[in-house]
């Protein structure tokens, strides 16, 4: 069975979810437009909304987008809709990167990356991940130092499984050497005149003016360890060049909870698999109360990047450090109106 298409408050319901979704700096790189017949959903990369010198080969920009696109599957889901999903159909046009179809009804087998056997009341993903949408930020705070269950572990690495993405939960050695060179990216990155003016272009003053639809509010940023062991971004430069108040130091936790996300191959769609597989474990994080930081510092290098990688594991290509735990919630960060990224047909 065929459903009707998508009607305009279908397509702003599933936009607006769609840009909830987390992007490097915040700079929300996405445009969505229906498809064609008007039963499915296209994803747009936004190059002008890009940030060259962090994310030199655009992996992060397709990594925003699969997050987006994960947040649109979950939303038709609540619409009562599903289908399959096609990465990168047209190689003449590189600035669509995906195509949502949405023609039939919820629970129509075949679905890419519909996890087998989940409970048809939970969704298509086994849980109603919907809510946690709207609730879903970054935490720059301190965790405390409860473990995350083991079976809370076993469903983010089944969930990214789903998505084509290795999920990989850090022993002891592994969140030493991810510390060390996060730190060394951290450092070069603060001694780079030309990366620190690009970062300041994104940050967002709290008070005057008319009110931010994109980047990084001082609110957010989050404090500094204060025994320098977590190594934080710090997104507004370090004294004497800081910009914006400053937030006194706060003591993190002794040894952070980290994991890695990592594919077999390193293009474009293995970027987008990536987004959607982030942002899928970090809507069930969210259900479960668990706070998630994005370390994106080691990537933006080449060689750091490789170092991340744990030998003993073979061949792959980690894409993103992800700090998990038990924390405050992070703050929410301005999203652009739906009229900027939606196009709509005119009548």
């Amino acid at each position: 069975m065929t459903q009707s298409a998508l009607t305009p408050a279908d397509l702003r319901l599933l936009a607006a979810a769609g840009g909830a979704a987390p992007s490097l700096h915040n700079s929300q790189p996405w445009r969505f437009r229906p498809t064609p017949d008007g039963g499915g959903v296209e994803v747009l990369a936004d190059p002008d909304r890009s940030v060259p010198l962090a994310d030199a080969n655009g992996a992060a920009l397709h990594i925003a987008a699969g997050a987006a696109l994960f947040n649109l599957r979950v939303a038709a889901a609540r619409l009562g809709r599903s289908g399959p999903v096609r990465l990168l159909p047209d190689p003449a046009d590189p600035r669509l990167l995906a195509v949502l179809d949405l023609s039939a009804p919820a629970g129509t087998p075949g679905r890419e990356g519909a996890g087998a056997g989940a409970a048809p009341a939970a969704g298509p993903f086994g849980r109603d991940l919907y809510p946690a949408i709207a609730e879903r930020h970054s935490s720059r705070r301190p965790f405390t130092n409860r473990d995350v269950p083991e079976a809370v572990v076993a469903e983010l690495i089944a969930a990214a499984q789903d998505e084509g993405v290795v999920l990989a939960v850090l022993e002891e050695a592994g969140v030493r050497r991810v510390l060390e060179v996060t730190a060394e990216a951290e450092d070069r990155i603060a001694h780079d005149p030309e990366r620190q003016a690009e970062t300041r272009t994104w940050l967002r003053p709290d008070a005057g003016g008319a009110a931010a639809s994109d980047g990084l509010p001082y609110a957010v940023l989050g404090p500094q360890d204060h025994d320098a062991r977590v190594p934080m971004r710090e997104f507004a430069g370090r004294p004497p060049h800081h910009e914006g108040p400053v937030q006194p130091s706060e003591r993190f936790e002794a040894l952070p909870q980290l994991c890695t996300l990592s594919t077999a191959g390193d293009g474009p769609a293995d970027w987008l698999r990536t987004g959607q597989a982030l942002e899928r474990i970090w809507l069930l994080l969210t259900v479960h109360g668990l706070r998630l930081t994005v370390w994106h510092q080691a990537v933006e290098w080449p060689d750091l990047r490789w170092r991340l990688r744990d030998p003993a594991e073979g061949p792959g290509h980690v894409q993103l450090v992800l700090r998990v735990g038990y924390g405050p919630p992070g703050a929410a960060t301005p999203r652009r109106p739906l009229e900027d990224v939606l196009d709509l047909p005119t009548a």
